[in-house]
């Protein structure tokens, strides 16, 4: 492991201001991320928090950090169920089959930077402990749903959004409500059981954890009370991790429950957030067959992660040609160069994007310094191994650029070889017709002094 140098500074929700990442012990991370609730394929909303976040667990590791990511699923509750019921199958069935899907989804855009994914129903002696320790210390109560959190009991309650009152933007599906609550916010941490829905036997009665008790008790199997940053997207601030905070605080009598809190801006669409529930949502399969992996991931990886983004399919036509003269330069560098001239170009590249990222992960910082350094370069020469060790480097990071050739297929280098006659014959139609069907077919030409370059095009 690598000795972390150079102080990182992040924006804490907590404080409403950037502070230095401070961590319990030194050297080491301990990171959690709201996961998926799994009952439908996940969405670009959901790609842009955890494209997001696997970057920033990647540059910490890349810092030096010893980063444990975890990450829960939701595989109990009642939109599964509801979806199960809908289609006449088990909630069991129904959620790891999504489970799956979303497994599939982050692998196919490059998030495998998450160190454990807990299950729900995997802690539910965690969970009936949590609650248990709630209701010794009289923060919990029963009725007939279930038990609820009393927050009058939690004077804290609202330290992270600064505030205590619903708005339209929230994660508000989960405010449960129930005959018998003694405060019109309070939240449910166990649901008493129904007929029809999956229970649990335990000391507390029959029945289901509530949603927010699932994270704590999975974070204090893994961490303890108290951990180093806690993640997920803005709408989950209220009153999703406020409950989180009530709970653990409360159980323990330690605070902060996570030193550092990190939120990642909505994916907007028509104005909204994009979302299942408002129906304006696509899904990540459907993007990833129109658009293709490395654009995607492109697209949220450039964009500063609590800032906001408008999809439309001219951003995502935007992010492909940015991305393509990236593409470019990389194809034109030739590995065999000792390019010692370029050195000073590199080192400049590397500290303005290690600077930026160093100030609250600012990659769009950090692109303008790629895509500067790229246009000097084109100016001043040809690029070869040392420009190409720095932009390795730098893509261990980001997880966008294709150094692989594609392999030589017989028929486009046929194809090629009939453009060439043509330019020689000066019969410029036809090759340039040639050119167009290439292009038709995937295929990008380079006209370059070492003669024709080709490659895949961008996707």
């Amino acid at each position: 492991m690598s000795r972390v140098t150079g102080e990182i500074i992040a924006y804490n929700t907590l404080t409403g201001s950037k502070e230095r990442l401070k961590t319990l012990s030194p050297g080491k991370v301990n990171i959690f991320v709201c996961g998926p609730t799994v009952y439908d394929y996940p969405h670009l909303g959901h790609a842009k928090t955890y494209t997001q976040f696997d970057f920033i667990v990647r540059y910490l590791r890349h810092k030096g950090y010893e980063v444990f990511y975890l990450q829960n699923v939701t595989d109990v509750d009642d939109k599964i169920i509801r979806r199960a019921n809908e289609r006449g199958v088990g909630w069991d069935e129904l959620a790891r089959e999504f489970e799956s899907i979303y497994m599939e989804d982050m692998a196919a855009l490059g998030n495998t930077s998450v160190s454990h994914y807990a299950r729900a129903t995997d802690y539910i002696g965690q969970i009936v402990s949590q609650v248990e320790r709630l209701l010794e210390k009289g923060f919990a109560y029963r009725n007939s749903a279930g038990i609820y959190f009393d927050l009058t009991r939690f004077p804290d309650y609202g330290k992270l959004s600064g505030r205590t009152e619903l708005r339209e933007e929230d994660a508000v599906s989960r405010v449960d409500e129930g005959a018998g609550k003694r405060n019109w916010n309070d939240f449910c941490i166990w649901k008493a059981a129904k007929d029809g829905e999956p229970s649990w036997d335990t000391p507390l009665g029959p029945g289901r954890p509530g949603w927010h008790i699932e994270d704590t008790a999975i974070t204090e199997a893994f961490f303890g009370a108290q951990y180093d940053a806690h993640g997920g997207a803005v709408d989950l601030i209220f009153p999703h991790h406020e409950a989180e905070i009530a709970q653990m605080e409360a159980i323990s009598g330690l605070k902060p429950l996570a030193g550092h809190w990190l939120h990642t801006g909505f994916l907007n669409t028509g104005s909204r957030k994009m979302s299942k529930s408002l129906g304006n949502f696509t899904t990540i399969r459907e993007a990833l067959r129109l658009y293709g992996a490395r654009v995607l991931r492109f697209y949220f990886v450039s964009s500063h992660y609590r800032a906001s983004i408008d999809f439309t399919e001219s951003s995502l036509e935007q992010a492909g040609g940015a991305l393509a003269r990236i593409d470019e330069y990389v194809f034109r560098l030739d590995p065999e160069l000792d390019d010692a001239g370029a050195s000073e170009d590199a080192e400049r590249l590397r500290r303005a994007v290690y600077g930026a990222l160093d100030d609250d992960f600012n990659t769009p910082r950090a692109f303008a310094a790629v895509f500067d350094f790229v246009r000097a370069r084109n100016v001043r020469g040809k690029s070869g191994r040392r420009c190409l060790e720095l932009l390795r480097e730098l893509d261990g990071l980001f997880g966008i650029i294709d150094f692989n050739m594609p392999a030589v297929e017989s028929g486009i280098v046929k194809l090629i070889e009939e453009r060439q006659e043509h330019r020689a014959r000066r019969s410029y139609a036809a090759a340039d017709e040639i050119r167009s069907r290439l292009l038709g077919m995937g295929v990008q030409l380079y006209d370059t002094a070492d003669g024709v370059k080709w490659r895949k095009a961008s996707q």
